[in-house]
């Protein structure tokens, strides 16, 4: 096994995430694919290459451990974080990607046919828009926009039980004091991601009860 990644199941290790030799080479695939399409369509403003690895699969596998259920939602997934990462590591999960650019949701869809992801939909839509039969169990979403319209856009496709995890970077106290009526903080916690000296937290939210 090569340098790289064994490093990237070393790392993972720090996070609680384990990694077998066979997902760590396909975390690498989706990089080598986004760096590829990266000089075509600009898909992401991270090029070089150990902080696309910090900001972009370890950032999004630190996640792992909130996700709740089976049907969970990446929305605003741009060119597919942390969706992918996620369903790569957690195949027993159906995961459905989400964003409103076409050329990202096509970067997307061509990533999920080079990993062989059976357990990714893709889907080119606003969040708002959507309101499945069945809510998601968890809704997750990495530099969406501020807490107050993450929630209100994901109302429609969550149900009581729903989770709604956002990837921040410093901790919001000023969007944590916004939030819309109906929606109360779960939990919140911070992640150091190694290689990456920047802030990082995760915050988890629930419906209130009426």
């Amino acid at each position: 096994m090569s340098s790289e990644p064994q490093r990237l199941i070393d790392d993972a290790r720090e996070l609680g995430v384990t990694l077998n030799a066979d997902q760590a080479a396909g975390l690498l695939r989706l990089l080598d694919e986004l760096a590829s399409w990266n000089r075509h369509y600009n898909l992401t403003a991270i090029t070089e290459r150990e902080s696309m690895i910090g900001a972009h699969v370890l950032d999004s596998l630190s996640a792992q451990a909130d996700l709740q259920g089976t049907l969970v939602a990446d929305v605003g997934t741009g060119a597919g974080f942390p969706g992918l990462p996620l369903a790569l590591v957690e195949p027993q999960r159906q995961f459905t990607l989400i964003d409103s650019v076409a050329k990202k949701i096509r970067f997307v869809s061509h990533a999920v046919r080079v990993l062989g992801l059976t357990n990714v939909a893709v889907l080119n839509a606003r969040a708002e828009s959507l309101t499945p039969e069945r809510p998601f169990d968890t809704v997750m979403a990495r530099a969406f926009a501020p807490l107050a319209d993450l929630l209100e856009a994901v109302r429609g496709m969550s149900g009581p039980a729903t989770r709604v995890v956002a990837l921040k970077g410093r901790y919001p106290t000023d969007e944590l004091a916004e939030l819309p009526r109906g929606w109360r903080l779960q939990q919140a916690r911070a992640r150091q991601i190694p290689g990456l000296q920047a802030e990082r937290h995760i915050l988890s939210f629930v419906r209130q009860p009426e």
